[in-house]
């Protein structure tokens, strides 16, 4: 039972956080959103700080899952690229509370050093994520180059989502991203020498295959 009213109340706690916009939500909030008295939340908890890192915590335990499971599905360092960003706009990722959520950790992140050490994990996982691929098909000067481009994307098409009076959709975000993603590959294509270290670009003919590699998820 215990698990169960744990996540009870880290889920009341993301939809609070969410219709808020901000961390200045209660113990009693929460509670009463997960249908829990504030004494068990507090007993489960111990104080409304401990239950919103458990929060930030199960955001990110939610990501890493599903790009793990995205990743295996991929066969390409291409189609992995591209299962890194779907996941990073998939459809609970991407629901409001969720964006509204991230934005106010940020905002907390400047007060916290707790919770901006979680946000720096975000950050190195998604970009581990893309530059380990990247690197398999580019020198890694360009790879680093657009892993940070594509990360920066991901997270401004997140910004952009929390302004209501403009909001862009989850394909829309796939689709600008990987646009984004495939000119870049083009250019640093064109601009790719004959050949080189293993991973680089090669001439059409001279392929070689790629095997799986390690990643820091």
């Amino acid at each position: 039972m215990e698990p169960v009213r744990r996540k009870a109340l880290v889920d009341a706690a993301l939809r609070v956080i969410g219709d808020h916009g901000s961390l200045a939500v209660t113990m009693s909030d929460i509670a009463r959103q997960a249908g829990v008295s504030p004494a068990l939340a507090h007993h489960y908890f111990g104080s409304k700080e401990q239950l919103l890192i458990e929060t930030i915590r199960s955001l990110l335990r939610q990501l890493r899952s599903d790009t793990v499971a995205a990743l295996n599905a991929a066969r390409t360092p291409r189609a992995r690229l591209s299962a890194v960003i779907r996941v990073s706009f998939h459809a609970d990722q991407f629901a409001p509370e969720t964006i509204a959520a991230w934005l106010a950790f940020y905002a907390e992140a400047q007060r916290s050093e707790e919770t901006r050490r979680f946000l720096v994990i975000y950050a190195r996982r998604l970009r581990s994520n893309l530059l380990a691929d990247l690197k398999a098909l580019l020198p890694t000067e360009a790879a680093e180059r657009i892993a940070e481009g594509a990360a920066a994307m991901i997270d401004g098409l997140y910004i952009r989502q929390s302004l209501k009076s403009a909001p862009i959709g989850i394909e829309a975000s796939i689709a600008l991203t990987e646009d984004y993603l495939t000119t870049q590959l083009g250019k640093a294509e064109i601009s790719a020498p004959s050949s080189g270290p293993a991973g680089h670009l090669l001439p059409e003919g001279e392929g070689t295959t790629i095997s799986n590699h390690s990643r820091d998820k």
